[in-house]
């Protein structure tokens, strides 16, 4: 499952990217289309409960969840209509699982903007409606093949009609496909269009050190991005960058200095991570404390099956706890004297703050 991250040139979407995977894979400069190719790399999704969950079984080995990023060249205004960057960009979003647009908001005359001027609004607007346009047309060159079948009477042809005359005002107007407001029937009728803006999106907002404060509201504000079920979060690249080196104890410290006391860059990897339709829950016995990613509302055997294939299909039943209680208690003997550890069968859908140990025929 991979996150591609989007803006125009000079928003730091490559200097993000760095700051994502700790890294300096990507190059960064200050002019527009220093990034041709995709810079890709793998992220771990950092979680506190995995360090108090190793405390607990006094084992060595973490395995976390991963995400990955793609950093792509940026978009400017009528991309869509060029024959090379722009289908090539757009080529690249059609692959993504998800979207990271990176939206300029901080001031800095040393740093090239490609409109002269900073304008999140703006800016926001012009990666949309170049998505917006290219899905319009796939939609338009759709709805004429598919009326020919529809018009035969059939049944599956007319029940995407239908959805296609919801989604064509809905993208005229601005508006992404994501935000659509259809059932998950409909959501499936048009899954095989691929469109571009069908797909979550996290917005980041790239701020200066002094704009760190400001509210979600003020940068839902400053965006124009009202839907709340899109994600809008504050993250200062510079500042990511000048602390790329640095020991978590620093790092720690230096944050402080700005009171902020959760890791910028951890939010950002999990609520993209969210984004995609994952969560996962954890083991923690023997060698290890892991971290297994799945859907969110997988039941017990389908999350079973990422341990092993053979799993799903040999499933009995699941021990689960809270990761806290188990935690707490100190061990699994402890917390089943504490009535804290439960016995789930197979239709029990797993949590996301689940710790679980599966039995299985055989």
């Amino acid at each position: 499952m991979k996150v591609w991250i989007v803006g125009l040139p000079n928003v730091g979407k490559s200097s993000l990217f760095n700051v994502l995977t700790k890294s300096y894979a990507a190059d960064a400069q200050n002019f527009p289309f220093c990034t041709i190719e995709p810079n890709t790399g793998i992220v771990n999704v950092n979680d506190e409960r995995l360090e108090a969950l190793q405390k607990t079984v006094n084992w060595e080995k973490i395995i976390p969840a991963t995400v990955e990023f793609v950093d792509i060249a940026g978009i400017v205004e009528w991309a869509s209509k060029w024959e090379w960057l722009g289908n090539k960009f757009l080529a690249n979003i059609r692959e993504a699982d998800a979207i990271l647009q990176v939206v300029r908001l901080f001031e800095d005359t040393n740093v090239h903007h490609v409109s002269w001027t900073v304008d999140p609004k703006r800016d926001t607007e012009i990666i949309s409606a170049e998505l917006i346009i290219a899905d319009l047309e796939t939609l338009d060159k759709r709805f004429y093949e598919n009326e020919k079948k529809a018009k035969s009477w059939d049944k599956e042809a007319k029940a995407k009609s239908e959805v296609y005359l919801k989604l064509k005002p809905h993208l005229e107007s601005g508006n992404l496909a994501i935000t659509l407001d259809l059932d998950e029937e409909e959501r499936n009728l048009i899954k095989d269009l691929f469109l571009l803006t069908n797909k979550p999106f996290v917005y980041a907002c790239n701020v200066s050190e002094s704009q760190l404060n400001l509210s979600e509201n003020d940068l839902r504000n400053q965006l124009w991005i009202t839907d709340k079920s899109i994600p809008v979060l504050p993250i200062s690249v510079k500042m990511e960058l000048d602390m790329l080196d640095f020991s978590p104890e620093d790092r720690k410290e230096y944050l402080a200095w700005y009171w902020i006391t959760t890791n910028p860059t951890d939010i950002l990897i999990k609520t993209c991570f969210s984004s995609l339709g994952l969560q996962y829950y954890f083991t923690a016995w023997e060698i290890e404390v892991h971290a297994w990613v799945i859907k969110t509302g997988w039941k017990a055997p389908q999350a079973a099956w990422r341990i092993h294939t053979d799993f799903e299909k040999k499933f009995i039943k699941a021990d689960v706890t809270n990761w806290k209680d188990l935690v707490e208690s100190g061990w699994w003997a402890k917390a089943r004297e504490l009535w804290k550890v439960k016995m789930e069968w197979k239709e029990y859908i797993v949590q996301d703050w689940d710790v679980m140990i599966f039995k299985f025929w055989g």
